[in-house]
Parts: structure tokens; C-alpha cells; sequence
């Protein structure tokens, strides 16, 4: 979910203290005046040091159940930058953070600066924090510690594969999500952000926007699309999810598998790269001596952890297994990995573990990625058909030892509220899918799924790169000026098109 559908646990430690720092103080949103479509927002200024200049912030009510619109509600935070050339503005651009439990207001923060540079003042630039993710209204399942490392909350199997550990813990995790998140906890779900950011648009005064949507949030971005087509402008997905409506989550966990040993060779021919050699980081002399190289010593580590610099936390295998899984992201974190593999592989050494890896994830962060995939979609709870899963899978991935079909919480969660939508070609054709070929978290087979449900309303422009995160990020410069040029003109490529070879 972004524990299993992916990504941003990896976020999630920093993001939530991120986003209470710029929205905490922001003062309670007006209800909905009479006559007006949606609430009012009380903008104040919230830029952080170092941040990004003129960020203001707001809070959003949002209903806790959308069938009962008067009832309780929550409150969202949401952040903006406004258009610093009012003659060139063309409306809002909404940037749709990942996960789940990626923080929008932490990611204008961060891309704001290279976004505004680049759309030069198109549009006010909009993002918010999904129910349950930093600044807006949040859920707890008061997990034990120990069940809310990385590697515990993605289910890693044993050593021998065995996973009646895995089973037992989730069912624990379910339990206790059942008992303390409550009402709040089972509202969050890729439905409701949907109808959350619909609410945004009236209470902005916006009759469309426009949208760069990432990761997970290229499927709340479909899904917006498929719900309120007219209310949509110029329509980006960045990295984009399998929207097969029958597994979502679920399958988004179980490609990452295939992902992982699609983006693998970039880290190999980085490891056995003669430069690394004065970096002190080369692994191999050949690529093609990484792979038996890292699958022999998580073999090892998972007979004989290794104590690392973090008291009580050794490098096992799956520990090692799970710093790969975050490297593959991206480039710039393949030294991290290295060097971990080199402290390993020195009896002398203490490995230092990564700050994802060193300690258990705050609760609340935790129960948001978790919550919304399993309130999304039914998952199986078989024992016996994921115990053979994990087999075959251990066997046709090893770097991945099993995990990304491996039994969840979800298969012990309560039943979804509402089905998945399920994602057409009905609709204008304003959509632009922007896609790494080796993408290790949003594997192209399953962007190409999400391309062929959307028909004629997309194009896919093909990045010929690796990593998760394409525009303003991983991907090629053409990347950024093909989409940058879709932002701003409305200039789409005519058919499906590749660059960055």
C-alpha cells in the first residue's frame, strides 16, 4: 500500500511535521455562505523558511460522509501560490500529490519553485493534504512499534518464505485499525479525495482546472476525470497506476515485483561503473555480477543480521531487500545502497541504515497509506493461495523475495463502502500520460493499461529513462518541455510519442 501501493513511506516520516508547520495555524474555514457553490477560504500567509515565496494556506471543511453532506465534517489543508503575472494567468493548476500519504502541501513546497519557473505565471498554482496526511484532520491505529517499521508493514516473508507471520500481523494491524480509526479511518479512500477535490474547485470559484497528478495520484487524477469530465482542463499523469478496478492496490503492490527487476540493470551498470571505483562504491566489475552479488548477500544477512549503527534494528535481508526497493527510485540514492552493501559485506564495519529504514513510521502515517488502499477495493484473505503466490513469486522474483503478493491487512480489512470506478474513454481528449519505461513503483506494462482504458481522450509520451517520478524529476528534459508545453499552450502531441533515448 504508498506502505503497500507504493512510494511515500519513504515520504511519510518527514512530510507530516512538514505540512502541520505550514497549516497548523491557519484559522477555521467559513461554512458555505448562501448562494455560493462552495465554502469560502481564508488564505494567510505560511511560507517556511527557505520555502517557497508568497505560500499562503487554508483550511477546507469537507463532510465525513458525503451521504450525510450536513453531518460531521473534517478539515483539509490546503496551500496555494498565487500567479505572479495576473495578464498571463489561464486558471488553476492543481498539483495531485501520491501515496497514499504523500502530503500536496509539502510538494508545492518543494517542486513550487522549478513548477512556477516553468509555467511562468499561467496559473495560480493549488495542492492540499488528502484526509489523514499532514495539516488536515487524522486517524490513528495505535499500532505497537513493531508493527510499524517498513519492513513489517510491507509484508516481507520469512527467510524460508514462510509467511504465518505475515498473517498473524495483519490480521493484528486490521484489528486495530477496526478499533481505534473509527469513522474518520474508513473515510479515507480514493472516492471521497476525488469528491474532495471537487469541493476545492467551488470553493476556489474555478469552472475547470487543470492537474498534474503523480504516482497514486494519477489514479485520483483518472478517477477525477472519469467523475467530473467537464470540470477538467489541461490534464497531466505522471507516473501512472494500473486502474484495473477489480485489484487497484492490490495489483499496484504485486507489479512492483516486475518493476523492480525492470529498473535493476540501471543500478548495475551504476554499481560496476569504473567511476565508482574513486567514489569507493563500485560493487562489480561487470554489471551482470551485481545481481548474484546483492541476492546472495541478503541470503546471508537473513541467516546472520548484522548489527547496524540504530540500537535493537539490525540489517537483515529484507531490510537490505526493502533499501534496494527505495533506492530503484532513483538515481541519486544508488550510493546510498552501495555503501550499505559495502558495510555489509565488511566484517569490520557497522552499516548505517537509512532514515526509512532506522525506526517505526509515526501511527497516524501509518493507518492514512494503509486505510486507503484497503477502503478502496476488496483484497483475498486466503492463507493457503498466498502462501503459494509468495512461492512462485520468491522463485520468478528474487529481489523481491515474495513481498509484492504477499498477504496485507487489506485481506482482513472491512468491506469497501463503494466499488471501484472504473476508468473509460468517455470524456474530452485532454490528458497527457507522461511515463518512464523503468519505472520501478508504476511499471510501464501497467501505465499502458491505464492508456488503453483512456482511448482517445490521452497521449503517452514515453520517457526512455528510469525511476519513479518523471516530470521535473527523474525524466529527460524533453519530458519536462513536452508537458511544461501542454501546461502552457495546450500543445499535445498528436499520437503516442517517445523521447530521451
Amino acid at each position: 500500500m504508498t506502505t503497500y501501493a507504493h512510494r511515500t513511506l519513504l515520504l511519510a516520516l518527514s512530510v507530516a511535521t512538514v505540512a502541520a508547520t505550514l497549516t497548523a495555524a491557519a484559522p477555521v474555514v467559513r461554512a458555505d455562505a448562501p448562494g455560493t457553490t462552495g465554502p469560502a477560504l481564508t488564505w494567510r500567509p505560511c511560507a517556511g523558511p527557505g520555502g517557497l515565496t508568497g505560500q499562503e494556506c487554508a483550511r477546507l471543511p469537507v463532510p465525513l460522509d458525503y451521504r450525510d453532506p450536513d453531518g460531521p465534517q473534517l478539515s483539509l489543508a490546503v496551500t496555494r501560490v498565487r500567479s505572479e503575472r495576473p495578464a498571463a494567468r489561464r486558471g488553476t493548476l492543481l498539483v495531485i500529490p501520491g501515496g497514499p500519504g504523500e502530503s500536496g502541501v509539502h510538494r508545492l513546497a518543494t517542486k513550487g519553485p522549478a513548477l512556477r519557473k516553468a509555467m511562468a505565471g499561467a496559473y495560480d498554482l493549488v495542492s492540499f493534504d488528502p484526509r489523514g496526511v499532514g495539516g488536515s484532520t487524522r486517524a490513528g491505529c495505535e499500532l505497537d512499534a513493531g508493527d510499524r517499521h517498513l519492513v513489517t508493514l510491507r509484508s516481507w516473508p520469512a527467510p524460508d518464505g514462510e509467511i504465518g507471520g505475515n498473517v498473524a500481523r495483519s490480521r493484528r494491524i486490521a484489528e486495530a485499525c477496526r478499533r481505534h480509526g473509527g469513522a474518520v479511518l474508513r473515510s479515507f479512500s480514493t472516492a471521497n479525495e476525488v469528491r474532495d477535490i471537487d469541493r476545492l474547485r467551488r470553493a476556489l470559484g474555478e469552472e475547470k482546472l487543470s492537474a498534474w497528478a503523480s504516482s497514486y495520484g494519477t489514479y485520483v487524477g483518472a478517477v477525477y476525470a472519469q467523475k467530473y469530465p467537464r470540470h477538467t482542463d489541461r490534464w497531466v499523469l505522471d507516473s501512472i497506476d494500473d486502474p484495473d478496478p477489480s485489484r487497484v492496490g492490490r495489483g499496484w503492490l504485486a507489479n512492483t515485483a516486475a518493476g523492480a527487476d525492470d529498473r535493476f540493470p540501471d543500478f548495475a551498470a551504476w554499481a560496476a561503473d569504473p567511476a565508482r571505483e574513486s567514489e569507493g562504491l563500485r560493487l562489480a566489475r561487470r554489471p551482470q555480477d551485481v545481481r548474484p552479488l546483492f541476492l546472495a548477500l541478503a541470503a546471508k544477512l537473513d541467516r546472520e543480521p548484522k548489527e547496524s549503527t540504530t540500537p535493537g534494528v539490525p540489517l537483515t535481508g529484507n531490510r537490505l531487500r526493502q533499501a534496494l526497493q527505495n533506492a530503484l527510485s532513483s538515481d541519486a540514492l544508488f550510493a546510498e545502497t552501495a555503501r550499505l552493501v559495502q558495510q555489509a559485506q565488511d566484517p569490520a564495519a557497522e552499516p548505517v541504515l537509512p532514515a526509512a529504514l532506522a525506526g517505526p513510521m509515526p501511527d497516524q502515517d501509518a493507518a492514512v497509506v494503509m486505510a486507503t488502499v484497503c477502503n478502496d477495493v476488496r483484497w483475498p484473505a486466503s492463507v493457503p493461495a498466498h502462501r503459494r503466490a509468495v512461492t512462485a513469486d520468491r522463485v520468478r522474483y528474487p529481489l523481491t523475495a515474495g513481498m509484492p503478493v504477499n498477504i496485507t491487512p487489506c485481506g482482513f480489512w472491512k468491506a469497501p463502502a463503494e466499488r471501484p470506478t472504473r476508468i473509460t474513454a468517455d470524456g474530452p481528449s485532454n490528458i497527457l500520460m507522461v511515463q518512464n519505461r523503468r519505472d520501478p513503483y508504476t511499471p510501464y506494462f501497467g501505465a499502458l493499461k491505464m492508456r488503453r482504458a483512456l482511448g482517445e481522450r490521452a497521449r503517452l509520451l514515453t520517457l526512455e529513462h528510469g525511476g519513479h517520478g518523471a516530470y521535473l524529476a527523474n525524466g529527460p528534459v524533453c519530458g519536462d518541455r513536452t508537458v511544461s508545453a501542454f501546461l502552457t499552450t495546450g500543445r499535445r502531441p498528436r499520437t503516442d510519442t517517445d523521447c530521451g533515448g
